[in-house]
């Protein structure tokens, strides 16, 4: 390991504890390697830049962020929360329910944990603390851990950047996400009841019969994105990257033709905060690109290639290796840095074990999302607290139970491979 690799390792752990942006952070890390090893930077960056221009892929990233942006403009969260209210609203805790199940729905269409946790989420919490009087803490927990399902139910941002690291297929990589999203759901709906007997929730609203219709009706044209998508692109009618476009425009047909609540202004501001937030991702990739090459020149993957073999682990030895190490530098490191910087990393010896990509790819995403609410570095703790006003010292208190499920589900995933590559086998996944 070369001083240059060294010294671009501290470089990013200062800028971690001193808290700077991930983009700034990874960045300053890259150029300081770069410098040490005397290399041209302005090759790099060209090369890194054609590099970014020629992934087609990377065309989805700000059409679902997009997307996102116009279905919570467009009230379609309020509509989805008063559907899933009329299902699971009536039980003790239901509150908590409604909004893991309203998280289902939308991230069938936005692809993003902190898009779902800013729209839905904020939606949620407003309901669980003015009608059912949840603390403020633990409101804003439900709702984090929540939108974990984003990026697991298809559509998903990080299986799109999943799929330019690896080469992994996308339609596979988004048919594999389904069952574990709804054992993911499942598992939440049953940690909340538990809670909710224990603490003693109040009860969900009680619509009447006289109502169901109209709930029904608000919320019909919302739920057909979901089979409009996954119809789409199992029929192949459209690709899984053309579908964030499919999902961008419906959405803006919705707002401004039907509901009417969008109107020009308002869809610039959209397209605005969109760009922005496009920008700061598609800056991420660009950085990762940098540290990404430093670990090739290092030829760090294949060292550590080399090193496992010599343990003699099995698949299953390796990935539990792997998501205990991850579940560790969650609490200090972002997601995405850990899927930009270390899964590169990781892919030799995951081909070399025979381990499938698609099932890898869902297994170590689902880390990432417990990293995103882990204390006390996770983005969506930091999002909501800021969105909300509620201190961090409450949210961290609450949140730390609502991992159990998640990390549960993730080692069931990988005992037991089938779950997540039933679907894509049924589909023609080989």
């Amino acid at each position: 390991m070369s001083t240059a690799l060294i010294a671009m390792g501290l470089m990013i752990v200062v800028g971690a504890l001193l808290r700077l942006s991930i983009v700034l952070m990874m960045f300053t890390g890259g150029l300081v390697y770069l410098w040490m090893k005397g290399q041209d930077l302005g090759l790099l960056v060209d090369q890194t830049l054609n590099s970014m221009f020629s992934m087609y892929v990377l065309l989805a990233v700000p059409m679902f962020i997009f997307a996102g942006n116009v279905m919570n403009a467009a009230t379609i969260s309020e509509r989805i929360w008063s559907a899933a209210d009329l299902l699971v609203g009536r039980f003790r805790g239901g509150m908590g329910h409604v909004t893991v199940l309203m998280n289902v729905v939308m991230s069938s269409m936005s692809g993003s944990a902190v898009s779902d946790a800013a729209g839905p989420g904020m939606v949620s919490i407003r309901m669980m603390e003015k009608v059912g009087n949840y603390p403020r803490g633990l409101a804003v927990a439900i709702a984090a851990a929540a939108s974990c399902l984003g990026p697991i139910i298809p559509p998903s941002i990080p299986m799109v950047l999943y799929a330019l690291i690896s080469t992994a297929s996308l339609g596979a990589l988004f048919l594999a996400g389904i069952v574990p999203g709804l054992l993911m759901a499942a598992c939440l709906m049953l940690w909340i009841a538990l809670i909710a007997k224990k603490r003693q929730l109040s009860y969900g609203q009680k619509i009447s019969l006289v109502q169901v219709p109209a709930v029904l009706l608000r919320s019909a044209l919302p739920m057909t994105l979901p089979v409009l998508l996954l119809g789409g692109i199992w029929s192949g009618a459209f690709t899984p990257t053309e579908s964030a476009a499919v999902a961008g425009l419906w959405a803006v047909l919705i707002g401004l033709y039907i509901y009417r609540n969008l109107d020009l202004r308002s869809l610039l501001k959209i397209f605005a905060v969109s760009a922005r937030q496009s920008a700061v991702v598609m800056m991420l990739i660009g950085s990762s690109f940098i540290i990404n090459y430093a670990i090739t020149a290092e030829q760090v993957a294949t060292n550590l290639a080399a090193y496992i073999a010599t343990l003699n682990l099995s698949a299953v030895g390796f990935l539990l290796l792997v998501n205990v190490m991850f579940l560790i530098l969650g609490t200090v490191l972002d997601g995405a840095v850990m899927l930009l910087v270390f899964v590169p990393v990781l892919l030799p010896s995951v081909n070399a074990l025979g381990i499938d990509l698609v099932h890898f790819g869902v297994v170590v995403i689902l880390n990432f999302m417990i990293a995103m609410i882990t204390p006390p570095y996770g983005l969506i703790l930091f999002v909501l607290g800021s969105l909300t006003g509620v201190p961090m010292k409450e949210i961290n208190r609450e949140i730390w139970q609502f991992c159990i499920p998640l990390t549960a589900v993730m080692f069931l995933l990988i005992f037991f491979p089938q779950i997540t590559l039933w679907l894509p086998h049924l589909m023609g996944y080989k």
